[in-house]
């Protein structure tokens, strides 16, 4: 190997509810160094660097010879659900103090009259209001009364404020009030963190604008102390480049520019995967995929059409209630279209007021972990059922650096789940895993009929490090034929972060019907944008020259209450194309709903996603074809459950597998990170990018 400080070394990091994951890569390899690690949640900081020095020591290089570290974290989503944010403080329009509180004035539950509405990160007592205003069109109706600012200043430092959010009505068309505010209290309290609407969200919709800077400002300064506390102990490791993270769209950018939009990574693990798994799917020839990602702590699922992910500009966060929309904090941000749709292999097991099997929300994390674990949890969880039907093995978890306790996931198992039942604890353990997967499947079927697609259409490619024991029987349940099981899935997210280009989007509202759309003062907006979003990139290290624009607009039929993206050019709007425009909205309507309707339009904002040079892994790893034997030869056999007996299966380790190997179902397979469930049925084939092709039989 090579060890010349030319090389260039890529490191892609993944913080996990219960995993840490790390993959190094060198450009124009195909072999990844890969380690997984259990996350340290007192300061996931000290996993990162811990999985980071293994990998360096594994390819026998230093920290000097990297060119990029990328990384993605669930901080921001745990602060956020956890409620442990900074004292944070809401300047707002004489008048709309209460925008928290009343929200967006409906029950997420009708007929349930003891619902939960989620708290706002602001106390009431600090929502504190100025006199001013802006009309629909971005012009001042009000002036600013700076006068008022040294008493709301007084009223910050009295409440000992770290951070707040300033959202001032109709800004997202003209910032200069909310950056008056901002000025005069930089000059007062330059130690004070502080999030401009304009800037975090500049979109349309008062209540949800209002919620997504609060909950940047309520974040920020933790995540910026984070980000700082792990450049320097990155520095000391000796990489001295610039850390680069990954937003929940899917694109990176560099941690200075992440570090003011904290919010925009309260998903980055996740889309991140996302990201990982269109690239496997363009390795397998496959545009419609349905990524399941199935960790730790929960399993999400994202549809990839035609090559692409489903994009959103509206989720929730830190629900009140599990899968109900409306029950969470509402953010308005550019993030991959995903659904948390079940548990993950942390999630506790119990038995409900109904006498049912009930599984999560909460989950055993990282520390204590499952009761297989040996760390003093005594509740059964999803891995701990697993391993008792013999999908794990005690002695090969994480490639044997980890030893499971069978004896400690059956008694917790008996104890609490299978005793209060009446059966045996295999009994129990399997009323858990169809519980589970059978959950997983209903919510991913309803997530894609949701968005008019139909779900047995798609290929199912599992990753995290229980989608793949899980992915098969999922499938069956939601009549998909044919999965993709990659090499890696078990850290697909950190490989996802390699594979994501230094990318970001920004979104200006502007609404306007079609009919009457300035084209002149909109085509000048655009540019501005295209000036500001290209000088982040290339901030993040993409030269000009590699640099590429993609302009869409958020448009619908007057009077509708949802919008879909739109493919513009900024030529079709500086030449006023506006029947272009019009047959651009209705063949993109007509592609999600089947239709199109002789209505008028409107556009509600612009959007531009301004791109890099993507990640040369693709091509490095669609090149790695090894040819194997045409029937690899077991390793050994283990008493596995399939349906409702145990069968004595052959066990596999997926080095063994090649270009054009064949197996038939039962079988395990087992990776360091992850371990595939072959159930009888299924014929496994290899493709050229060593893509574990499953189809079940017809």
């Amino acid at each position: 190997m090579n060890n010349a400080a030319t090389d260039d070394w890529r490191v892609g990091v993944d913080i996990g509810g219960t995993f840490t994951d790390v993959v190094l890569w060198r450009e124009g390899t195909e072999n990844l160094v890969q380690v997984k690690l259990l996350t340290t949640p007192d300061d996931p900081s000290r996993a990162v660097l811990y999985g980071v020095s293994e990998a360096l020591n594994e390819a026998g290089i230093t920290a000097t010879q990297l060119t990029s570290v990328v990384h993605g974290t669930t901080l921001v989503a745990n602060a956020l659900i956890e409620r442990k944010g900074v004292t944070t403080a809401l300047i707002t329009t004489q008048g709309f103090r209460d925008v928290l509180e009343i929200g967006r004035e409906w029950r997420y539950d009708l007929f349930n009259l003891d619902i939960e509405m989620p708290a706002p990160l602001v106390p009431r007592r600090l929502c504190l209001e100025i006199n001013e205003r802006l009309d629909a069109t971005g012009a001042v109706d009000t002036p600013l009364d700076l006068g008022q600012m040294p008493a709301l200043i007084g009223q910050l430092r009295a409440a000992d404020v770290r951070s707040v959010g300033i959202c001032l009505l109709h800004a997202y068309l003209n910032p200069a009030h909310e950056q008056a505010v901002a000025a005069a209290i930089a000059q007062a309290m330059p130690d004070l963190a502080v999030s401009l609407s304009s800037d975090v969200s500049a979109e349309m919709g008062e209540y949800e604008r209002t919620s997504t800077t609060v909950a940047n400002a309520y974040v920020h300064p933790i995540f910026r102390d984070y980000v700082e506390r792990l450049v320097t102990a990155l520095q000391k490791l000796g990489y001295s480049r610039e850390l680069l993270l990954v937003l929940s769209d899917g694109r990176g950018i560099a941690a200075d520019v992440a570090v003011k939009y904290p919010i925009r990574l309260v998903q980055s693990g996740p889309a991140a995967g996302a990201e990982a798994a269109r690239l496997f799917g363009e390795l397998a020839q496959q545009n419609d995929i349905l990524c399941f990602d199935m960790g730790g702590t929960t399993a999400k699922a994202c549809l990839i059409h035609d090559g692409e992910p489903e994009r959103t500009v509206n989720f929730e966060v830190a629900r009140e209630t599990r899968f109900a929309e409306g029950s969470g904090l509402p953010l308005l941000i550019p993030a991959i279209d995903m659904i948390e749709i079940g548990a993950g292999g942390g999630s506790i097991a119990r038995i409900d007021q109904r006498g049912l099997l009930q599984v999560g929300p909460d989950s055993a994390g990282a520390d204590p972990g499952p009761a297989c674990y040996g760390r003093g949890n005594e509740l059964p969880t999803v891995t701990d059922c697993d391993l008792l039907l013999g999908y794990l093995d005690a002695d090969s978890f994480l490639g044997g650096k980890m030893k499971l306790d069978r004896a400690a996931a059956e008694k917790a198992i008996q104890t609490h789940l299978a005793d209060p039942l009446g059966i045996s604890a295999t009994e129990a353990a399997w009323g858990v895993h169809e519980t589970v997967t059978a959950n997983m499947a209903q919510a991913a079927t309803i997530h894609a009929i949701e968005r008019g697609l139909d779900a047995t259409r798609f290929a199912m490619l599992p990753i995290g490090g229980a989608g793949p024991v899980h992915a098969c029987s999922m499938a069956q349940k939601m009549g998909i034929g044919c999965l993709i099981c990659p090499s890696g899935a078990g850290v697909a997210s950190a490989i996802g972060m390699l594979a994501a280009a230094k990318s970001f989007e920004l979104g200006r509202a502007a609404p306007a019907e079609l009919s009457v759309l300035d084209f002149a003062k909109a085509a000048e907006l655009l540019r501005e944008m295209a000036g500001e979003a290209a000088a982040l990139v290339a901030n993040a290290g993409a030269g000009e020259a590699e640099v590429t624009q993609r302009f869409s607009a958020m448009m619908r039929y007057l009077g509708q209450g949802y919008e879909i993206e739109v493919p513009v050019t900024l030529e079709m709007v500086e030449r006023q194309d506006h029947d272009g425009l019009l047959e651009n909205f209705s063949e993109s309507y007509r592609n999600r709903y089947g239709r199109s309707e002789d209505m008028p339009a409107e556009l509600l904002s612009w959007r531009l996603a301004v791109t890099g040079e993507r990640s040369t892994l693709g091509d490095t790893l669609g090149q790695r074809a090894v040819v194997g034997a045409a029937a690899p030869a077991s390793r050994a056999t283990r008493p596995v459950w399939f349906d409702d007996a145990y069968v004595e299966a052959p066990v596999y380790k997926r080095a063994d597998f090649g270009t054009g190997s064949r197996i038939d179902g039962p079988a395990i397979i087992e990776e360091n990170e992850s371990t595939l469930v072959l159930p009888t049925g299924f014929q496994l084939n290899v493709d050229g990018a060593l893509n574990l092709i499953l189809e079940a039989a017809s």
